[in-house]
């Protein structure tokens, strides 16, 4: 069974983890034979109590859980307000947009109007999979743009070797006040789009990879001012746990990787990532 992971030295400010699945770390979702990083996150058996706990122990006081599906974002939904320091995103995944039927959206929608809901996503474009057709994902991306304008929440794209026609649908659209690149996967040239526009990047495990030096040109670019950090846990541990179930416990390690990237204080970078967390998602 794959290890989990040590905890890293605890911050010395306190910082959020802007985008992460509480659902599949606890085994909500039954995690396919191709998902291993699930599957032993899933083995963990970790609880919605001990993940708070651990995160908070090494300065990760608050997190955003987020959405793929209507199942997995009414159960967001509910834990965010169940639980202090919780909050939610909702929306169907563009590899689920073939199931963004009208009686579907109202839904996320009628979710993304509770409090706890602070941002609407993930959603977006994914050309890496096939598992959804383009015109499906982008009626998908376009009804949730306009979800997140109705109902005064963030938008959360997930954008996967698709950054030209995000943004072209966004311009068409019409982008929401606040549109957050989750897990920014672009480089410097597609970091200085998104500063143009005003669009906050969340910069996950992959910015620490030996063979990511394009994200950490982009982070590089990126203004303190609309920059987040996010784990994706259970997915894309930062280094040295790469093969490993991630939590937002290893925050730190991706805060520090960027701190030094920027070449600032980690405290500094905390301090100014947690009050972008106020301007994305509202006061906590």
């Amino acid at each position: 069974m794959t290890k989990i992971p040590a905890a890293p030295e605890p911050l010395s400010a306190p910082v959020f983890d802007s985008h992460c699945h509480l659902d599949i770390m606890v085994g909500n979702r039954q995690a396919s034979s191709g998902d291993p990083v699930a599957q032993a996150a899933q083995a963990a058996a970790a609880s919605v109590r001990s993940i708070l706990e651990d995160a908070r122990a090494v300065g990760v006081t608050r997190l955003v859980t987020i959405g793929y599906d209507l199942k997995s974002s009414r159960w967001n939904a509910d834990t965010a307000a169940a639980q202090e320091g919780v909050y939610a995103g909702v929306a169907i995944h563009p590899n689920e947009a073939h199931e963004a039927t009208p009686e579907v959206l109202a839904e996320i929608e009628a979710l993304a109007g509770r409090p706890e809901v602070r941002a609407v996503g993930e959603t977006g474009l994914d050309y890496y999979r096939d598992w959804a057709g383009k015109d499906d994902q982008h009626a998908s991306f376009r009804a949730h743009i306009e979800i997140a304008k109705r109902t005064g929440k963030a938008l959360v794209i997930h954008d996967r070797e698709a950054h030209d026609d995000v943004l072209k649908v966004l311009a068409a659209e019409g982008a929401p006040d606040v549109v957050v690149f989750h897990s920014f996967s672009g480089d410097a040239e597609m970091a200085k789009k998104c500063v143009e526009a005003g669009y906050f990047m969340s910069f996950s495990g992959p910015v620490t990879y030996k063979n990511a030096a394009y994200l950490r040109e982009a982070a590089e670019i990126a203004p303190k001012e609309l920059m987040l950090v996010e784990t994706d846990a259970p997915y894309l541990p930062p280094v040295p746990h790469r093969g490993k179930p991630n939590a937002p416990y290893l925050i730190p390690l991706i805060l520090r990787c960027l701190a030094e990237v920027k070449n600032v204080h980690q405290d500094e970078l905390c301090e100014a990532i947690t009050a972008n967390g106020s301007t994305v998602f509202g006061e906590w």
